[in-house]
């Protein structure tokens, strides 16, 4: 497992999976064969969280590749994120509500035995040590896996999964608020209320080649039951008509400036926000912290390369600026709630993309499988 910290790279990585590896992926998604051994997915989620790949260049070359009936699986989980962060975006309440319930569990558990063990990888089951132990060093898990591991941890382990939503942040690559806090709430039963996920160990043993064994898991524990419904809150995604001889901000979700929407405007100065733990609320590992300073960096110098004026600065600093800030929209989580908590009020520019897709995230996702054809030809076909 190896995630280099650049569009070059991850452009290669792409390209790769689509040559290589993409006429296999409906077979074999669903195998976790271990950590060296993953040709079967892509591997693209890092980037794609961090915007040095967009949704619309991927599904583009792979329909370059195949057609979209050969492709419709695949396109669906790269749309899967747009989807998640759509559905928060509608439903904002569930991230605050979801940071406070956190922080006072967080002091409940600081000294819980079972939690210190599941999150040290000493518990009695193997495949749970296994990918606690390949989370930290790869900083990535399969997606099957996650939903395993999820699974074990809310109802084997009986811990709250608003810790193992955080336990997952401080260590994914592709950890963001929408994807990881909503996919945990699915599998706790919260998401959608009464259907959670039950890992099995006939269904870990079949698509992990039987490489664990001695798997005694809770098999029938009923779903998490939460009294809290979140309504749709009425967003306006629409963008300032005043965009040129700005300055932009760019937060750490949209890190390939000449690929977005916004590329052919001329700013004044852009600025590639970063955005260190202590103005977090879930503190990530030092890893993590890295891998996204490499990120903005490698930014930074594909950005001097077109002459245009870019700096670095750590979002405390956003406020001394200046007027005349124009911001690419970072999305409900951090970023965000740091503008909100300290009062920076910004004009945001919203991606094509998001303003099309999110409108139709009021659903679940198999209602939103049903616009994916305009989508694709909204944003491929027509483009």
């Amino acid at each position: 497992m190896n995630f280099e910290a650049s569009r070059a790279k991850a452009v290669d990585k792409l390209n790769n999976f689509i040559d290589k590896h993409l006429s296999d992926y409906s077979r074999l998604r669903n195998f976790d064969f271990g950590p060296n051994k993953r040709d079967n997915v892509s591997c693209l989620s890092p980037y794609i969280a961090h915007g040095i790949l967009n949704e619309i260049e991927i599904i583009k070359k792979s329909l370059a590749k195949f057609s979209f009936s050969k492709n419709e699986k695949f396109i669906q989980e790269v749309l899967w994120r747009t989807y998640w962060k759509g559905w928060l975006e509608l439903r904002p309440n569930v991230w605050t509500d979801y940071l406070v319930s956190l922080n006072s569990i967080r002091e409940k558990f600081r000294d819980n035995k079972e939690y210190l063990n599941a999150i040290e990888g000493n518990t009695n089951i193997e495949c749970f040590n296994e990918w606690v132990k390949e989370l930290k060093e790869n900083n990535y898990l399969h997606n099957h896996t996650r939903m395993w591991f999820a699974s074990i941890w809310i109802f084997t382990l009986d811990l709250p999964w608003q810790l193992g939503a955080e336990f997952f942040m401080q260590h994914l690559y592709d950890g963001d608020a929408a994807s990881n806090t909503l996919g945990w709430r699915w599998v706790a039963g919260v998401q959608t209320q009464g259907k959670h996920y039950l890992a099995s160990e006939w269904n870990i043993k079949k698509f992990t080649n039987n490489r664990f064994n001695n798997i005694k898991l809770n098999e029938n524990a009923p779903p998490k039951v939460s009294e809290k419904t979140y309504s749709i809150v009425k967003q306006n995604f629409a963008n300032s008509q005043d965009i040129d001889q700005n300055n932009l901000l760019v937060f750490e979700n949209n890190l390939s400036f000449e690929t977005t929407d916004f590329k052919d405007f001329k700013f004044k100065k852009i600025y590639l926000i970063s955005n260190k733990n202590e103005n977090r609320s879930i503190k990530l590992s030092q890893r993590v912290i890295e891998f996204k300073s490499h990120l903005i960096k490698d930014q930074e110098q594909r950005i001097k390369n077109q002459s245009i004026n870019c700096e670095i600065v750590d979002i405390s600093e956003v406020k001394n600026i200046g007027d005349n800030i124009i911001a690419l929209y970072p999305t409900v989580g951090e970023n965000l709630d740091y503008l909100n908590f300290n009062n920076i009020k910004l004009n945001f520019l919203y991606r094509k993309l998001d303003q099309f897709s999110w409108q139709n995230c009021n659903k679940g996702f198999f209602n939103f499988k049903n616009y994916i054809p305009k989508i694709i030809s909204k944003f491929i076909l027509q483009a």
